[in-house]
Formats: C-alpha cells, sequence, structure tokens
C-alpha cells in the first residue's frame, strides 16, 4: 500500500461510524486551504551572550568607563561581527540547498499557482 493511500485509509477510518460514533469529526472539508500565514521563521539561538555579560560587569566596575573596557568591548564586537557573517553564510547557503520545507511566501504561491478545486469530477 502506497504511503498516501494508507493515510487516506486512516482519515476514513476516523471518520467512519465504525464501532460507534466517529472519533474524529472534522468542522471543515478536510483539504488544503488556498493561502498559509506568513510567519516569519524562528529566530536561532542568543550569540554573544557571554562577551556581553562580561563587556557589562566591566562598566559596572569601573563605572561604565569604556577606556578600562576596551579590550571587553572589542571582544563583544569581534563575537558579534563573527556571529553575523556565519548568519549570512548560512542563509546563503540555506537558499542554495533543499530543506525540505517551504517558505510560507513559497507555499502561498504555489497554493495561489494551483489551487484546489471546489468540485471532484
Amino acid at each position: 500500500m502506497a504511503a498516501g493511500g494508507g493515510l487516506q485509509a486512516r482519515v476514513a477510518w476516523l471518520v467512519s461510524r465504525q464501532g460507534g460514533r466517529p472519533v474524529l469529526k472534522p468542522s471543515r472539508p478536510l483539504a488544503l486551504a488556498d493561502r498559509v500565514a506568513t510567519r516569519r521563521r524562528r529566530l536561532g539561538e542568543a550569540t554573544c551572550i557571554t562577551e556581553m555579560s562580561v563587556m557589562m560587569a566591566c562598566w559596572k566596575q569601573n563605572d561604565f568607563s569604556e577606556s578600562a573596557c576596551a579590550k571587553q568591548i572589542q571582544a563583544f564586537y569581534t563575537c558579534t561581527a563573527k556571529a553575523e557573517a556565519e548568519r549570512k553564510a548560512k542563509a546563503s547557503s540555506d537558499s542554495m540547498e533543499q530543506t525540505g520545507r517551504l517558505a510560507p511566501k513559497q507555499a502561498l504561491k504555489l497554493l495561489q499557482r494551483y489551487p484546489n478545486k471546489n468540485h471532484v469530477s
């Protein structure tokens, strides 16, 4: 049995009245919507937290003197520049390789190109 056929059989069993009342009672037809929500993807993990904490602790100890904390400030800026370069490299590599997921804009474009038919022939 194909994977798609197995899914259809499972859905048919869930909505059937076999064994009493239906297990699943959908409120709408089981079909793809014509639109998807255009949410942004989750942001990655926060970076450079340690460097920022060290820099702020230095400022607090030295009454917010930037000259006394120049080493820590430079370490924080170096870390943020490195993280930004890694983020840009990852974004460009993600756009080039197939990740298995469509961005919401891409999915919306495909759904608009191939809309659901309201009737089955």
